[in-house]
């Protein structure tokens, strides 16, 4: 479930960029998710990529039929590089706003990535146009993981659209660079919030989490919306949880 494929150069993970419902669009790669809401007043990006791969972004953005320097803010879901890095070059380019959770501030300066202008807290809202994005502290995967929910409309009907912010268990292990103390309870504490909200379409953090990739082809070829499924958001959600249970198991067995 939720297979990962191995991309080595940016641009053998490009995607076509496609709407995926509504005004929500994907404009990443395979290997860095990247999507593009238009509010209609001004276009809002959630997370960039990496820095080598912001040429792609700005082409996906391009062929959308949107421009750039519509990007009013950029919402970072955490501070790891993989969503951060191409932020402060877009952010000049265009005078976007750079958003980020307030506990991961001090990582983004640690590792030289980029300055935010917003910092947010749990259960802030950015009201963009006609969009009202409400965030989440999700801790576990970072420190400051925010993860997102904000409703749009297609064919008539609304739906919920939410994304976990870091979804990610390779830094819940003490030997991964960005580990911190506690992560793991954090990140199930996360999940345990998170299965509070409901959502109608899950978008994924990376394109392994939701199989956009798949989803893609399938609507492209058919029309069929694979991406509306009220039931995926619990099933992504309880995967994760056993993932991370089965790292605590192994954690106290290496220690008894």
């Amino acid at each position: 479930m939720y297979p990962r494929k191995k991309i080595i150069k940016d641009y053998e993970g490009r995607i076509e960029p496609f709407k995926v419902a509504g005004n929500v669009y994907f404009a990443g790669t395979y290997q860095e998710s990247s999507h593009l809401i238009d509010t209609g007043d001004g276009l809002v990006i959630i997370d960039t990529g990496e820095r080598t791969s912001l040429y792609l972004l700005i082409e996906s953005i391009w062929e959308l039929g949107f421009r750039p320097k519509d990007i009013r803010y950029i919402i970072n879901t955490h501070w790891h590089s993989d969503h951060t890095g191409a932020t402060e070059a877009l952010a000049k380019i265009t005078g976007a706003k750079t958003i980020i959770g307030k506990p991961d501030a001090a990582y983004l300066a640690d590792y030289g990535l980029f300055k935010p202008d917003i910092l947010i807290n749990d259960g802030d809202v950015l009201e963009v146009g006609n969009v009202k994005i409400r965030f989440l502290h999700t801790p576990g995967h970072t420190k400051g993981t925010m993860s997102l929910f904000f409703d749009t409309r297609e064919n008539g009907k609304i739906y919920r659209v939410g994304m976990f912010g870091g979804a990610g268990a390779n830094s819940l292990v003490s030997e991964h660079p960005t580990y911190y103390e506690g992560a793991r309870k954090d990140y199930l504490n996360s999940i345990s919030k998170l299965e509070n909200e409901r959502v109608d379409i899950f978008i994924g953090n990376h394109c392994w989490n939701n199989n956009t990739d798949e989803k893609a082809k399938i609507l492209k070829k058919t029309g069929e919306n694979l991406f509306i499924d009220d039931r995926e958001w619990g099933k992504f959600l309880a995967f994760c949880k056993k993932r991370c249970e089965a790292l605590e198991e192994k954690s106290n067995t290496i220690h008894l």
